[in-house]
């Protein structure tokens, strides 16, 4: 069975769908006249605390349940910070897009949209070099514990399957 890639970076699209709510947030926030100015830069301090406990908590449940060990922390403390840089770059990058958006028109937003697409592929490609080195060092029983984790099957168990809507039809004519 051929895996969609989408579904091997899912740990990796969910933290990039919390960047993105966050965004939004921001672009109002940043819109809203009413907003004191140190509200605001109070909010992003905020966000950007919860966001990097929200990495860390990853990283310790990932080692945790990969199971580590010592001989394996060079590639894993490599691996641990390839994810702690995405997530500062990717929510830096969010945070000044967030500031421009309002006064941005609808072309520079787009390549704005683009730029941020461009880093999160980039920031892929990053870790998963370091994963794959990480990866090489991994006992047979290790791979079988991250082999699920990485596929996102312990998603499965909680929500159960994905169902996808069938493509919307064009109405039926009516008939008189």
């Amino acid at each position: 069975m051929k895996l969609s890639p989408r579904i091997a970076v899912a740990p990796a699209l969910l933290a990039l769908a919390c960047f993105t709510a966050s965004a939004w947030a921001q672009s109002s926030a940043a819109s809203d006249s009413t907003a004191a100015p140190s509200a605001a830069a109070s909010a992003l301090v905020s966000h950007a605390q919860k966001h990097a406990d929200f990495v860390e908590k990853r990283i310790n449940d990932l080692h945790a349940q990969m199971k580590i060990t010592s001989q394996q922390a060079p590639q894993w403390d490599a691996f641990a910070q390839t994810m702690r840089d995405n997530a500062t770059k990717t929510d830096q990058a969010f945070r000044d897009r967030a500031h421009k958006l309002p006064t941005e028109n609808a072309d520079d937003a787009m390549k704005s949209y683009a730029e941020l697409a461009q880093l999160h592929a980039d920031n892929m490609q990053k870790l998963a070099a370091s994963f794959s080195a990480l990866y090489a060092t991994l006992s047979d029983e290790q791979k079988k514990i991250a082999d699920p984790l990485f596929r996102n099957e312990q998603g499965k168990r909680h929500a159960g399957p994905r169902k996808h809507k069938p493509a919307a039809s064009a109405p039926a004519a009516a008939s008189n």
